[in-house]
């Protein structure tokens, strides 16, 4: 199901950028003399930058349902699925946001999640795990930490930042490209040749590790926003109890698609250099944070 998302996706993004370009009258970025024409080349890039970023926001919700097997309560069967849409429901209402979609969706791990392109259309999601694991109070948190994403705009401000990077990636590592190939690999003919095509992936690979590493950085400040935002819905005692129930289960590993462990609560954590690579800040930074009255 995920490859098929994938593929999905990835053509969706291949036909509105080709319908966009054809719009905008942008042609060939190779003006046929071995040089480039820079503004095509940024248009190209932002637009195939900005629609994958945005194509994938405004799916998020649909794809978040079916790569996790959330099942959106729509009538409530049992004393916790109620209390769940109504706690939701009043946090909510004090963030000023509408109504979420509430789902469970099946995993061991403790974990939660929102999604959506409109803070007023929005989905979040908690795990059975946490539900049967954790007590009231410490799921009340980690809704209204997810409320907090969701209220704070979080999702199409990731979006946003990523269309910015991967447009500026694209752009400069055809740039790099066209030099190595004409500068190395002598290529004189006027048209991108060999030197250009591997040249250019090698700089998107370099350049996406360190775009990566901006992205992630803006995540884990989102973290500590959405922390706070908890800390004020629900109590600091209660979100410093549930970043402190995430840190004792540590060991379970965190079952959750690559394209949604941004926008849950918990996340796999590395050390060093990785740890720069990740889209939560550790969770003891996160409790100092909070004990520290920095929710206020």
């Amino acid at each position: 199901m995920r490859i098929l998302l994938f593929l999905a996706t990835n053509l969706a993004i291949l036909v509105v950028a080709s319908i966009t370009l054809s719009l905008l009258g942008v042609g060939s970025v190779h003006d046929g003399q071995g040089g480039m024409n820079l503004q095509s080349l940024l248009i190209f890039c932002a637009v195939f930058g900005f629609v994958g970023s945005f194509i994938s926001l405004f799916l998020s919700k649909w794809m978040a349902k079916r790569s996790t097997g959330a099942r959106v309560i729509e009538q409530p069967q049992t004393r916790q699925e109620q209390w769940l849409v109504e706690t939701v429901a009043q946090l909510a209402r004090e963030a000023g946001i509408g109504m979420p979609e509430v789902a469970i969706f099946p995993s061991r791990a403790a974990n939660a999640f929102a999604t959506g392109w409109n803070r007023n259309a929005s989905l979040v999601a908690v795990s059975d795990g946490m539900l049967q694991r954790f007590s009231p109070n410490e799921v009340k948190a980690v809704m209204a930490h997810e409320i907090g994403h969701v209220a704070n705009g979080d999702m199409v401000t990731l979006s946003l930042i990523q269309g910015v990077v991967n447009t500026f990636v694209m752009f400069f590592a055809r740039i790099f490209g066209n030099f190595v190939d004409r500068a190395v690999f002598k290529n004189e003919s006027g048209r991108p040749g060999i030197g250009y095509f591997i040249a250019t992936i090698f700089a998107e690979l370099v350049l996406g590790i360190l775009a990566s590493i901006i992205v992630m950085w803006f995540s884990r400040q989102r973290e500590y926003r959405a922390d706070a935002a908890g800390a004020q819905l629900a109590g600091a005692g209660s979100m410093i109890a549930a970043l402190e129930r995430l840190r004792a289960e540590q060991g379970i590993p965190v079952e959750m698609p690559g394209e949604l462990t941004a926008f849950g609560i918990n996340a796999n954590l590395k050390n060093g250099l990785a740890g720069l690579l990740m889209s939560h800040p550790p969770l003891e930074q996160r409790i100092a944070a909070l004990r520290a009255g920095n929710y206020r």
